[in-house]
């Protein structure tokens, strides 16, 4: 089986994402990664869906859960009748896609593309369990594949043995822009903003920077100014849940303050990812809003006491001129220029 996750950090290889195996889903619990690696078992594919809503799984992790979980919902419907596997597959593909407002978009498309394949397969009196299994494994290697040329035109932006400061959790664009430096011979070091409330900074992005062998500093949220300051941040860079094709995007909650401050001490950020097709402003981007409760504990300790609020905007967005460009698969774009990205051939990044 063809694959493009070698020399990966661990939680980007296939099978610590999410894997579809003799009826269940096996999902990397990244709310606990790397404390505890314990995996979350899935045996139907509406626990998948629950599991992604309850962001087991975070960043680019959903789209593989969501492939997964077509299986998953292929090998439930195993004995009925064609025209009913493919009604439960269709109802499966909406719950799946649908699990996070923000991201339907994109999840749509793998889930509708599992559907197709598996109804292809059906047709020909095929599996439609292997059929989604292996959609899903070429979605994979398409995204590894397109994310490869990501790394290495943003890691060509990287000045020699620079200072790198990161958002969140970019998924494979982690691995693969730390895979192009070490090829470039470029001994980096990146400052990780950790990212509350879930500290997939800290917890996702560090783990595999470090385990990758580059030097890497965990900052709280507020430590951003401090840091571009005296530290010698030379780029801001962070990945995307949505690119609006008037240069506005989504990213985790906390990337807008970090592109204010990076616009104020001219440094230049540039964001990762593949434009939506179907996102034409940024006004059609909603913001999924969590319970407020995640925002006032962390696994299970309360950090205030019960007459105290909580707010949980999962995403915010920021506006283009405060991008310094856009890194694609096809190359750099000036964020008000999104638009060129979709003249030529596109490839099927989904």
């Amino acid at each position: 089986m063809e694959r493009c996750d070698q020399d990966l950090a661990f939680m980007l290889q296939y099978e610590n994402v999410a894997w579809y195996e003799n009826g269940k889903v096996r999902i990397l619990d990244r709310r606990i990664y790397p404390t505890e690696v314990t995996f979350v078992e899935c045996r139907t594919y509406k626990e998948v869906a629950k599991a992604i809503a309850d962001m087991v799984t975070q960043s680019a992790g959903p789209y593989t859960a969501a492939g997964m979980g077509m299986a998953l919902a292929a090998h439930e419907a195993e004995g009925k009748t064609e025209k009913e596997q493919l009604e439960f597959l269709a109802q499966a593909s909406y719950d799946i896609s649908h699990a996070r407002p923000t991201t339907a978009n994109r999840m749509k498309i793998v889930t509708e593309g599992c559907l197709a394949a598996a109804k292809e397969a059906l047709a020909k009196g095929e599996s439609a369990v292997d059929a989604c299994f292996a959609r899903t494994i070429d979605s994979l290697n398409r995204r590894y594949s397109a994310m490869e040329k990501v790394g290495e035109y943003l890691a060509a932006l990287f000045p020699k043995n620079g200072t790198i400061m990161t958002q969140c959790f970019g998924e494979t664009i982690i691995g693969m822009m730390l895979r192009a430096a070490r090829k470039n011979k470029n001994d980096i070091r990146i400052y990780c903003a950790e990212t509350r409330p879930y500290l997939q900074g800290a917890r996702l992005t560090a783990t595999c920077c470090a385990q990758m062998g580059f030097d890497t500093t965990v900052i709280t949220d507020n430590m951003a100014a401090y840091a571009m300051q005296r530290k010698g941040i030379d780029l801001f860079t962070s990945a995307a849940d949505t690119i609006a094709r008037d240069g506005h995007i989504a990213n985790k909650i906390g990337t807008f303050q970090i592109a204010i401050l990076a616009k104020y001490f001219e440094v230049p950020y540039y964001v990762t990812g593949i434009p939506d097709k179907d996102k034409m402003h940024g006004g059609e981007i909603i913001i999924e809003e969590r319970d407020p409760k995640q925002a006032l504990s962390y696994r299970g300790i309360p950090s205030v006491i019960p007459q105290v609020k909580g707010m949980y905007p999962a995403f915010d967005v920021v506006p283009p001129h405060l991008i310094s460009g856009v890194v694609t698969d096809k190359g750099i774009y000036v964020p008000y220029l999104l638009n060129d990205y979709f003249e030529g051939k596109v490839s099927n990044f989904y």
